[in-house]
């Protein structure tokens, strides 16, 4: 068969492969292991489980709208999307300038990146979030006037705040959450992108080099689509750890899922069932990101 004909071809479609003997086995150890456990739990704890308190903080019925609206559960899970987005599109925006400014040919941004990225990896989270979030609070947003913007502002403003960041009055934390959060991630963004661009071989710049591009051309147009590929997987990875990571910004007063989870539990006195419900909405929210990136890399994978 011909070269120019191969090529035309479709590519071969990949068979799923099916549960062999062995995979069954596994699944139905995993199985007795979690009735097991749970079995030992109720024995040994002596635990009455009670769900109907929970679901009530879950959606409630709202007589002056004559309707089901949410409660704090998903005000909190909503919060938490918000803040995950927001911080996810700052620290890729952050990590990839950083990660460019690692790779770069100018001596101080090199050390500038690197700085940073030291600087956020060998600090504790909890203790980085404490003290970038008491900074931002007292300093940067009086500076900015955006406590005083948002009183100030229009009904329509207000409205389009409440959509996109949540009620305006918690507008100046959830910034500063979302900024600790994205200051944070971005150093790990940062040394992905970096990794991403110096895995690829150097025969890719000198061949570029040698068809008369820039550096920046170099990047923009050979380097960097290689490297995406390339980086989605550890990126995928790192943006899911953001998710989970944000339930750190509960320690500052931020009502996320965590806190609203906790004021539930207290609130219930229901410990194990608000958990565990908080548990499965993150992992809902993971598990949905997991399937998201590898759709995205089996799309990239087309072009390789």
């Amino acid at each position: 068969m011909s070269r120019a004909l191969q090529e035309s071809l479709p590519p071969p479609v990949a068979h799923r492969r099916r549960l062999g003997p062995l995979d069954l086995t596994i699944v139905l150890c995993v199985a007795a292991a979690c009735i097991y456990v749970g079995w030992r739990a109720q024995t040994v704890l002596h635990y009455n489980w009670n769900w109907a308190p929970v679901w009530n903080f879950i959606v409630r019925y709202d007589a002056a709208q004559d309707s089901w609206v949410p409660n704090l559960i998903l005000i909190g899970l909503w919060t938490t999307v918000r803040i995950s987005v927001w911080a996810a599109l700052l620290a890729a925006a952050i990590g990839g300038a950083m990660g460019m400014a690692r790779v770069s040919q100018s001596l101080l941004l090199r050390l500038v990146a690197r700085s940073y990225v030291e600087a956020i990896r060998n600090v504790p989270p909890l203790v980085f979030i404490f003290v970038v979030y008491f900074f931002l609070t007292s300093q940067l947003v009086p500076a900015f006037g955006l406590d005083t913007w948002v009183r100030g502002a229009s009904p329509q403003t207000r409205a389009t705040i409440e959509l996109l960041l949540g009620p305006p009055q918690f507008l100046p934390a959830l910034v500063s959450a979302v900024v600790c959060l994205a200051l944070f991630e971005g150093a790990y963004v940062a040394e992905i992108v970096r990794g991403g661009i110096q895995s690829i071989d150097k025969g890719q710049w000198e061949a570029a080099k040698s068809m008369g591009l820039g550096r920046g051309r170099i990047l923009r147009l050979v380097i960097l689509p290689q490297a995406i590929q390339r980086t989605v997987p550890p990126l995928a990875g790192q943006f899911i750890s953001l998710v989970k990571d944000s339930s750190i910004v509960s320690l500052i007063s931020i009502q996320d899922l965590t806190f609203l989870g906790n004021e539930v539990a207290a609130t219930t006195t229901r410990i194990f069932e608000v958990w565990i419900v908080v548990a499965f909405l993150y992992f809902l929210m993971c598990w949905s990101l997991s399937l998201m990136f590898a759709r995205l890399e089996r799309r990239l994978g087309r072009f390789k």
